[in-house]
């Protein structure tokens, strides 16, 4: 027995027409779509502060439109996806309404949640719950009051709940990517929670296709010799009874499945090869053997774990104050040096408005500050994008810095191409707080949602 699981979305803003060719063309028996990142944690907690109904991935529920119908010709196939981001019941509840026109209103829909924590921290603070930042090592209570998100990473358990209940639908809120995998292979296979070599398998199955065509030949250093990489194909994992995974496309699709490929998959975002902790289970990565089976057909075997940490990652997100960006080209001999002395003018400038930006940031793109010491231009470049960014507490301070960037145009040195952005606009400012929490305080929701007799249960 084999269970196919392909994934069709690596980040809100991937490929929209992925999964729909994945879904239609892969064989699939569970369709995942992996959407969230810190990013978008922070974009979707400013949604939900102006309405509270949002907070979710909102291309979801409008890819349904397009997946109704397959979903209708394969009614074995099922969806597992993150993107309830921070408000889950509603995603699952705007999913049922799409379902419903789509005329297939009797689809169950599981509801995972329990990752949010954001309404616990008061009282975890007062309890002496050590929420510190990671890095830094501070107190959660010196943002506390300005927190707008919370959230645990989840694993897989709940999702295989959901699935072992008859959803043919979850929706989850923030769990850990690979855990998206791993939770329909549980359903499967029904391995025991502490087989700790299975997990591992089934979690290098979701951290291989959890970033969509990165497993398929996207961002692979040998790009140019990729044919069709426009139609390039998403990922499927096909996993067996003893955790043995070949990650492949449909062969339909474009790019590539090479060990090559795959193994630069396998190690992205990876610090300790062989400790690379989910909620699930601890992950040796270096006991992964791969090996070309096929064409475009990889096997990832021999997998070992162990049993996970008793902390889970929480990622939280608190408002910072306001932030802006603004961009001009700059041409012409000393490109470069203009493009600071311009950037320099402007801060100058905000200053002898009466204000000093808390943080400042300036960036001439093609002279090597993107990579800032990796990759420096052997020839001074006759072009370059200036990008001056700050960020302060206030918002007028902000709004004065959005005002001096037009007058560079005749008052700073020569060689100013125009506007690259226009004129910015003040926008919200986020920082991220990264910490841990005991397994044993977070709990574990899940909701089966069913449309029946005009509303939901």
């Amino acid at each position: 027995m084999k269970i196919r699981i392909g994934n069709g979305a690596g980040f809100w803003g991937d490929n929209l027409d992925a999964p729909v060719l994945l879904a239609r063309e892969g064989g699939l028996d569970v369709l995942t779509l992996e959407y969230l990142a810190e990013l978008t944690m922070s974009i979707l907690a400013h949604q939900r502060s102006k309405d509270s109904r949002a907070g979710y991935v909102t291309d979801f529920p409008e890819l349904l439109t397009r997946l109704g119908p397959i979903l209708a010709e394969q009614p074995a196939l099922r969806i597992v996806t993150n993107a309830g981001g921070l408000n889950p019941t509603a995603c699952a509840q705007r999913c049922a309404e799409v379902l419903e026109n789509e005329g297939i209103p009797q689809t169950s829909i599981g509801v995972v949640s329990g990752d949010d924590i954001l309404g616990r921290i008061p009282g975890w603070i007062n309890a002496g719950v050590n929420l510190e930042h990671l890095e830094t090592g501070a107190p959660i209570s010196t943002v506390a009051s300005r927190l707008v998100s919370a959230n645990v990473y989840l694993g897989a358990r709940p999702i295989a709940e959901a699935l072992d209940q008859g959803a043919r639908i979850v929706v989850t809120g923030r769990v850990a990517d690979a855990s998206l995998t791993l939770g329909p292979a549980m359903n499967a296979f029904g391995w025991s929670w502490d087989d700790w070599d299975r997990l591992a398998g089934g979690s290098v199955a979701g951290h291989l296709i959890e970033c969509g065509a990165q497993a398929t030949g996207g961002l692979w250093y040998r790009w140019d010799e990729i044919d069709a990489l426009a139609g390039v194909g998403y990922p499927i994992a096909e996993i067996d009874q003893e955790a043995n995974v070949v990650i492949t496309k449909p062969d339909s699709s474009g790019g590539i499945v090479t060990v090559a490929n795959v193994a630069e998959q396998l190690v992205y975002e990876i610090d300790d090869p062989t400790g690379y902790r989910t909620p699930d289970v601890d992950v040796d990565l270096s006991s992964v053997d791969l090996t070309q089976v096929g064409p475009n057909r990889v096997a990832a075997t021999g997998t070992r774990g162990r049993a996970p940490s008793k902390l889970l990652k929480v990622t939280a997100v608190f408002r910072d104050g306001w932030m802006a960006s603004g961009m001009v080209a700059v041409i012409g001999r000393d490109a470069v040096r203009k493009a600071r002395e311009a950037g320099r003018l402007v801060l100058e400038r905000v200053r002898r408005a009466g204000f000093e930006p808390a943080d400042s940031l300036i960036e001439c793109i093609g002279a090597g500050d993107v990579v800032p010491g990796v990759i420096v231009p052997k020839d001074a470049p006759h072009e370059v994008v200036l990008r001056i960014t700050v960020r302060d507490p206030r918002r007028e301070a902000v709004e004065r810095f959005c005002r001096e960037i037009a007058p560079l145009v005749t008052a700073g040195p020569p060689g100013i191409a125009g506007y690259a952005s226009g004129r910015p606009s003040p926008r919200p400012a986020f920082g991220y707080w990264p910490t841990l929490v005991a397994k044993e305080l977070v709990n574990e929701i899940v909701t089966i949602l069913r449309k029946t007799e005009g509303r939901h249960e």
